[in-house]
């Protein structure tokens, strides 16, 4: 991973073209920087490498990218110009790797006049808003569950199509403890109609890891019980339909603790997990424009199938 890192800016080693192609997945025009940024836009988005590299991830950036067409944002990004915050590397004691990572990133953002920026993983978040101060680059930085329960609080995004589900939510540990947002996610949640939340016992102030933190995302854990099992254990008793987060490292962790719980006949098989963007998408959208999946849940325009590797 940390090669991967220092020679392609990203975790899997993937080639930079890739950042862009989720844009091409979407039915309007996403600007890619080159350059200085526009007048007239708002927001850069930052979209991270797993929301423009992993699957799953993918479909969190295209809900937040339409909802934020939708709601008449001008937004853009910086495609193959982004790399890795470098949050991994100094979570694992790289100092040097995450310099230089955080050099360049500050760097790319200032060349381009960036401002305010939205980011989608609260680890690119937490380390934008947080770290890269120290460096010299100082934003605003939102993440999108911020930017969208203010669009649907403003009314510039309407919540209709009821989605009649039970949920939970898990808070994020970047999100959550460490930066205190923990109203947001719950006030999307709320707008959406037919929804009914229930809190897991471990939330908010307290709420528990899903076992990727600290670049534990690219370690397999062969000793023990996993955390993203002991925290998919702690959802399942409350028989959701749907678990809710926020982050992409969640996305994935959670997720496959689900997969290994529906292998064992554990859980139920329609039990998925989601981010809350993609939960209010499905809801903002009219019905006559929504697709079936196969599960009854509607699908985003172009959302892929499969997922990247974890490792």
């Amino acid at each position: 991973m940390l090669n991967n890192l220092e020679r392609r800016g990203n975790p899997w080693g993937m080639a930079e073209d890739k950042r862009a192609e989720w844009i091409t997945e979407l039915d309007f025009e996403v600007p890619v920087i080159d350059g200085k940024i526009p007048d007239g836009i708002e927001y850069l988005f930052w979209v991270g490498c797993a929301g423009a590299l992993d699957d799953r991830a993918k479909k969190t950036t295209k809900a937040v990218a339409g909802l934020l067409h939708t709601a008449g944002v001008k937004f853009a990004v910086l495609g193959p110009m982004e790399a890795c915050t470098g949050d991994p590397a100094r979570r694992l004691g790289n100092e040097f790797v995450y310099s230089m990572l955080a050099g360049q990133n500050i760097e790319t953002l200032n060349d381009a006049g960036a401002k305010k920026i939205i980011a989608s993983c609260p680890h690119c978040f937490n380390t934008i808003a947080r770290e890269y101060p120290q460096l010299g680059g100082n934003y605003e930085v939102i993440h999108h569950t911020q930017l969208l329960a203010k669009l649907v609080q403003d009314g510039k995004l309407t919540p209709v199509t009821p989605v009649e589900e039970k949920l939970t939510y898990h808070d994020p540990c970047f999100l959550g403890r460490h930066n205190k947002v923990f109203t947001p996610p719950r006030e999307i949640i709320d707008a959406v109609p037919g929804t009914t939340a229930e809190e897991m016992h471990r939330c908010k102030n307290r709420g528990f890891c899903c076992g990727a933190g600290g670049a534990r995302m690219w370690l397999e854990e062969r000793i023990g019980k996993r955390i993203n099992t002991e925290r998919i254990d702690e959802a399942l008793a409350l028989d959701p339909d749907t678990i809710t987060t926020a982050c992409p490292y969640c996305l994935v962790m959670l997720g496959d603790a689900i997969n290994e719980k529906k292998a064992a006949g554990q859980a139920k098989p329609s039990l998925e997990v989601t981010d809350v963007a993609q939960l209010l998408a499905r809801s903002v959208r009219p019905a006559s424009a929504q697709g079936d999946m196969g599960d009854g849940k509607p699908a985003m325009p172009g959302d892929p199938e499969g997922v990247a590797p974890r490792d």
